[in-house]
């Protein structure tokens, strides 16, 4: 565990300085990363949040030393992680095909509001590793991840159509260049482009056949006006 002198453990001028310089860095340094990839929470709203959750742990750290030594010294956290629960909603979206976005934006501000509450109650080893691992798994994972998901013969595709009676022959289309379909079933929300019929499917390409090779086979068919995998 780090050792740092008694004073930045206690509640005083210099570890609250201390406490939430730290959380500033470290969501900073997690908010560059997803502003960096436009993502809807970046830079600010990152050290906001990280730097909140700092300062609820740290005023509750002064209730309990300071006025009474019978208040739960753990229950401004949970409320923090509460309320970013819904601040991480925010940022999730779904796309016209049902793509899901914005997951890993959420768990960033989520992960940045448990490194603030670790600062904040001067748990300076922990918050420390995990800001190093957390900007880590979204920075240098996302290329290992994206490498096992190609590997992957199992596709979700979004496909729209301009009738619903050219969805048998589309699947026949598909069967017919080596495509397993597992499973279909129409979009219930509307499609993106108005008119069309958007249906999603599950799908399974040969072997040794890459993602993009796939989409790009499934595209050339007279009928279809979008194609998507989510």
């Amino acid at each position: 565990m780090l050792s740092l002198p008694e004073v930045f453990y206690d509640v005083n001028i210099l570890s609250v300085t201390f406490r939430l310089f730290l959380a500033v860095i470290f969501g900073g340094i997690i908010g560059l990363e997803r502003g960096a990839t436009k993502h809807p929470a970046g830079f600010r709203t990152h050290i906001l949040v990280c730097v909140g959750a700092a300062l609820a742990m740290l005023t509750n750290q002064y209730i309990f030393e300071s006025m009474t030594a019978i208040a739960d010294p753990s229950r401004m956290g949970a409320q923090v992680i509460t309320g970013v629960g819904f601040l991480g909603v925010g940022t999730i979206m779904v796309t016209g095909g049902q793509k899901i976005k914005g997951l890993t934006t959420a768990a960033g501000l989520w992960a940045s509001a448990c490194i603030g509450l670790s600062l904040g109650i001067g748990f300076y080893s922990g918050a420390i590793i995990a800001g190093i691992l957390v900007f880590s798994a979204l920075t240098f994972l996302k290329r290992f991840e994206s490498l096992i998901y190609d590997l992957s013969r199992v596709m979700d595709m979004y496909v729209e159509l301009e009738s619903i009676s050219a969805l048998k022959e589309y699947r026949k289309f598909v069967r017919e260049r080596g495509i397993q379909i597992q499973s279909s079933y129409l979009n219930q929300t509307g499609a993106v482009d108005s008119g069309n019929i958007g249906f999603h499917m599950s799908i399974k390409i040969p072997k040794g056949m890459k993602h993009a090779a796939a989409i790009e086979l499934l595209s050339d068919y007279e009928g279809i006006h979008l194609i998507e995998e989510v």
